[in-house]
């Protein structure tokens, strides 16, 4: 049975909607400047796949092995549904080789938060990452010494930044041992054990919160909020984003992550879902190819053109690239019966170039979403502290995953997807990557 779509809560992060611009005739986007400051969140979602860890790293400096961790950080496993009883948090880190540079920077500025332990069998991407000074509290052990992390009542709190096909194990242990879930990527490019993930963490009471960043954007959380708050466009006609990534991601990035729809894709289609209020389109068209060589032979594409009509007659299209070769690309535009709203590239500037044969002003996509990675990791830091209950529900991470699922099998198979009639592989959303 097809579950209802999900309710969307009302979101009122701060915002700052300098980015949006308005033509519509009713109310502009400069209106309510200074919005509310609840803690209150929309949702967000992710995926899993099981792997064994990979064998330990045989190298030999260790010297970023410290001793044990002060006894500052708060208890993980008793106090209650999503409770903690200190002012700071503690945390462990699962893999630092996907870590995003902007959550990377949340971590390092958060001041209510204490990061015990890093577990990672690559010694080298731990000194790249991290300064010895930021480390001297912080313990590093790799994957087969979890369990050491997992014990320690200290931990409160799981970052997992493992690619799918290895994060769902680590989350499904991180919760049984009482800690709540930050699961930074996609949990699995499973149905059946992304599913599994989130029931396990209403079984034990404890937060899992995924990493869909995009919709704690502030100016995307503005736009929320005159699109279906305020009704300041009146009926949505057409939605249509372009998201180019700079720097593009690497080959086996892009192979471990689940390719150019699990890994760009999905939150595109995350926010389209809570602008319309609709968990999912009646029908997906997708075009897409493989510019890159290398993209080919991993059967992937590097350009995607993804349209989408929903059963309230919104068309949608998405234009997703991994080519950008001087700054991202991060435009989205909402077109209604009463006027348009659109969210423009930002930098600080306020220049606009076309065309010039040096970049004014270069940012990469860890720069252009550092508030929303930041917004994001608070609230998984507010979940913690018994404050709120996550904001993504399973069937609002379940109805995302099928989108993109339908978008990358109607560009495989040249056709569209018609999500009403035809039926998605319910069991293995993801086609193998070589």
């Amino acid at each position: 049975m097809v579950p209802s779509p999900p309710s969307y809560p009302k979101s009122l992060i701060p915002v700052h909607p300098g980015a949006i611009s308005s033509t519509t005739g009713i109310a502009s986007a400069r209106e309510d400047q200074t919005p509310s400051t609840s803690t209150s969140h929309p949702s967000a979602f992710a995926a899993f796949r099981v792997r064994s860890a990979p064998a330990p790293s045989k190298q030999a400096g260790q010297r970023l092995v410290v001793p044990e961790a002060s006894d500052s950080a708060v208890p993980g496993g008793a106090g209650g549904r999503y409770s903690s009883t200190a002012s700071n948090v503690g945390l462990a880190l699962f893999g630092v080789g996907l870590l995003n540079k902007a959550l990377f920077q949340s971590l390092m500025e958060e001041n209510s938060c204490c990061l015990l332990y890093i577990v990672e069998n690559q010694l080298q991407e731990v000194e790249r990452a991290f300064s010895a000074e930021f480390l001297a509290n912080t313990r590093v052990l790799r994957q087969q010494d979890a369990d050491i992390v997992l014990s320690d009542q200290r931990v409160s709190g799981a970052i997992i930044c493992s690619p799918p096909e290895e994060a769902s194990e680590i989350v499904i242990d991180a919760l049984r041992a009482g800690k709540g879930v930050f699961c930074e990527r996609l949990p699995s490019l499973d149905r059946q054990t992304a599913e599994a993930c989130f029931d396990e963490a209403d079984r034990c009471g404890r937060p899992l919160v995924c990493g869909f960043y995009k919709r704690f954007d502030p100016a995307l959380q503005f736009l929320y909020k005159k699109v279906r708050d305020s009704q300041a466009l009146g009926r949505i006609h057409r939605i249509s984003t372009i998201s180019s990534i700079y720097p593009a991601a690497s080959l086996s990035f892009l192979k471990k992550s689940g390719g150019i729809f699990y890994n760009a894709a999905v939150h595109d289609i995350d926010v389209i879902s809570l602008l319309l209020g609709e968990s999912a389109p009646d029908t997906v068209f997708s075009l897409g190819h493989a510019f890159c060589a290398d993209m080919a032979y991993l059967k992937d594409a590097d350009t995607v053109a993804v349209s989408m009509k929903f059963p309230s007659g919104a068309i949608v299209t998405l234009d997703i690239s991994q080519h950008c070769t001087k700054s991202c690309d991060q435009r989205l535009e909402v077109h209604g019966s009463q006027g348009t709203l659109r969210v423009d590239n930002q930098n600080p500037l306020g220049i606009t170039e076309h065309g010039t044969s040096v970049s004014i002003y270069s940012q990469t996509q860890a720069d252009r979403y550092r508030d929303a990675h930041r917004e994001l990791f608070r609230h998984f830091l507010r979940t913690l502290k018994g404050k709120e209950p996550p904001v993504i529900t399973k069937e609002q991470f379940l109805w995302t995953i099928q989108v993109a699922a339908a978008a990358e099998q109607s560009w495989r198979n040249g056709s569209a997807v018609d999500l009403r009639n035809e039926a998605i592989d319910s069991s293995v959303i993801k086609t193998e990557i070589m």
